[in-house]
């Protein structure tokens, strides 16, 4: 059942639950953000509307940049004003920026340690139509990697507000991921939200010795909670943790998943290399070693369509997460 200690949407499961999407929740946040804090600064690679920072331009044209399309001089430019004290926020598509500007983040963000905010817009196949070129779904592996950086992924569009605020409070480099398609509400404004900390939103109350435990994050999770509910219906008994980040992980809540549960699926719209699986099992394999399903992108690229046909395509649906579940109970 859902964890009502977490205070959740009470229209989750209903068909007509509000979908927004995650990138909004980015825009309301960096508005809200900027309204606090006047050392907030936008920087934007010429998708001010796509990446929602519109909002924050219209209010604070003088605090805001519109770079153009030049990504590694949008993390450069924003580099150089976190080290005169500012705290910018750069917004892109995810394929370009950390996709093309990886180095120059890795070189002038995170190797000087600057407080520079990167959120990567559309990420994952849920782009659709744009295609494999633009479908980013290898940022989690490449970001994670880098020393200082901090990665958020965000479940829904109150979440990713709450995670814009967070990461203007801190003093490190911060990759926020966020999703283009509309996804439903899952959280409410009472949530918990802390960095580094995930939530357990769903708990089985079967006495069953079939357990398992499901770590979703981003776009995804409501999928994994609709098949936590399904599960259920079938006698297995799902604990369902909202992973939403990825770097520092909260190995805690992690450990104390797989030793309740014995066995872990995790779920992303990302590859499955590199990813939070990897990240658990990294986790896991050194402090509790666990069988593990992973539920993402097989070693692909991605292509266009509808969003939720290509989400289906790779595997990523409602019926390959309980299919995922399924087969880990037999091993």
């Amino acid at each position: 059942m859902i964890n009502h200690a977490v205070k959740l949407n009470p229209k989750i499961w209903d068909k007509d639950v509000e979908q927004v999407p995650i990138r909004k929740g980015f825009g309301e946040g960096l508005l809200a953000a900027g309204e606090a804090d006047e050392r907030v600064v936008g920087l934007c690679a010429d998708l001010t509307e796509s990446t929602q920072m519109h909002l924050f331009a219209k209010k604070f044209p003088n605090r805001f940049i519109e770079m153009g399309v030049a990504e590694q001089n949008l993390v450069t430019v924003a580099s150089g004003m976190a080290a005169m004290g500012k705290i910018p926020f750069c917004s892109s598509y995810a394929m370009f920026s950390p996709g093309r500007n990886w180095e120059q983040i890795r070189t002038t963000i995170c190797y000087n340690d600057r407080p520079v905010k990167l959120v990567g817009s559309h990420a994952g196949v849920s782009v659709g139509p744009d295609g494999g070129t633009h479908q980013a779904i290898e940022d989690l592996a490449i970001m994670r990697v880098l020393p200082n950086m901090v990665v958020l992924s965000p479940c829904d569009s109150i979440e990713a507000k709450k995670a814009t605020l967070a990461a203007a409070k801190i003093k490190e480099p911060v990759y926020l991921r966020l999703a283009r398609e509309k996804t439903p509400v899952i959280t409410t404004l009472e949530t918990p939200f802390e960095i580094g900390k995930a939530q357990v939103f769903f708990r089985s109350p079967l006495q069953t010795d079939k357990k398992v435990g499901i770590i979703g994050t981003g776009g995804l999770l409501h999928k994994a909670l609709v098949a936590a509910r399904d599960l259920e219906a079938e006698g297995i008994a799902v604990t369902m943790l909202n992973l939403s980040t990825i770097k520092p992980l909260d190995e805690k809540s992690i450990i104390e998943l797989a030793k309740e549960c014995g066995r872990i699926v995790t779920v992303e719209e990302h590859q499955v290399m590199g990813g939070v699986g990897s990240a658990v099992s990294e986790v896991l394999s050194q402090k509790h070693p666990t069988l593990m399903e992973f539920v993402g992108v097989k070693d692909l690229f991605g292509q266009s369509g509808k969003p939720d046909e290509i989400v289906e395509h790779y595997g990523m649906g409602i019926s390959h997460i309980k299919e995922a579940v399924r087969t880990i109970l037999k091993r």
